[in-house]
């Protein structure tokens, strides 16, 4: 029997796209808020008897949990066969460590409320830093995609004579990947940040790439300091303008306006979240995990 797609709200787009990529069925829902606020949820076509997706993209993911959580716990307990989530942007990864006493360490609190209605786990790139793989906090089985290969052929078709940027050591795993599989040289800068806001990036002697264009690949972007002052060094360095390219566009404040003032040639982004710079699809590898996962399971259940 097909799958059963559900997508959440803002997540339309690649739902539909996951949907076709699965041969799934669309399931419809009904989602609304009643007058003080409080989620109403309904599934107008039955889960029962099938193995559901449910996309989600949770960025704001304070508005967004308890509508998710409805549906999850009501597709199972409507006897959905299993229930995974395919959430092409992870939240609550950032903070993964107390720095101040009591603090909330979000990134291991949050996997505990979500796993309990759920079989599995599908996402791109999460903002692992001090953990490494999902493994660590999630207890259901997990599969961690890249967007790395689809960036590299957007490149490759787009960009003449690219060097691939890291603007910190964080992305070297991000730009190392994207210029392998492009076939381009990379480098990796220093950053040092000052603040929430502000940072200072290192740029070393750039003469011998002065006939490249410069490709910038972040995991995030959210306020797009790190890539203004970036894209600003590399101008002053004489580089060509440069491509800004982020697995995930959260755009936050005035992000894409000092970006466009910074110089850069373009901006694009995968479309794990809905932005008028999305150009790289990440359907096709979400789809290859949740194909795996879902085999998995009906092998082992």
């Amino acid at each position: 029997m097909q799958p059963m797609v559900y997508h959440m709200p803002h997540s339309e787009s690649i739902g539909a796209s996951l949907a076709r990529a699965l041969g799934a069925e669309v399931g419809a829902l009904t989602l609304r808020r009643f007058p003080d606020g409080e989620s109403y949820l309904r599934l107008d076509t039955s889960p029962k008897g099938r193995d559901v997706v449910v996309v989600a993209s949770l960025d704001h993911p304070d508005d967004k949990v308890v509508p998710l959580m409805l549906l999850l716990e009501t597709a199972r307990e409507l006897g959905a066969r299993s229930v995974g989530l395919c959430a092409p942007y992870l939240c609550y990864m950032r903070q993964d460590k107390r720095f101040v006493e009591g603090e909330a360490i979000s990134a291991r609190v949050f996997p505990r409320l979500l796993e309990r209605s759920l079989d599995w786990l599908v996402t791109v790139d999460p903002h692992l830093h001090r953990i490494a793989d999902l493994d660590e906090v999630y207890s259901i089985p997990t599969r961690t995609t890249h967007a790395s290969s689809a960036i590299a052929e957007w490149v490759s078709d787009h960009v003449d004579r690219p060097l691939l940027v890291g603007p910190d050591e964080e992305s070297e795993q991000w730009v190392r990947s994207v210029a392998e599989a492009a076939g381009a040289p990379y480098l990796v800068l220093d950053k040092i940040r000052l603040g929430d806001r502000h940072v200072r990036v290192a740029v070393p002697d750039l003469t011998t790439w002065s006939a490249h264009t410069p490709v910038l690949v972040d995991d995030i972007i959210s306020t797009g300091r790190t890539l203004v002052t970036t894209v600003t060094h590399l101008r002053q360095a004489g580089l060509r303008p440069a491509v800004c390219i982020g697995v995930h566009g959260l755009f936050a404040d005035r992000a894409m306006e000092e970006l466009r003032q910074a110089g850069v040639s373009d901006v694009v982004t995968c479309d794990s979240l809905v932005h008028p710079t999305n150009r790289i699809a990440l359907a096709p590898v979400l789809a290859t995990a949740i194909q795996e996962l879902l085999r998995t399971f009906r092998d082992g259940s």
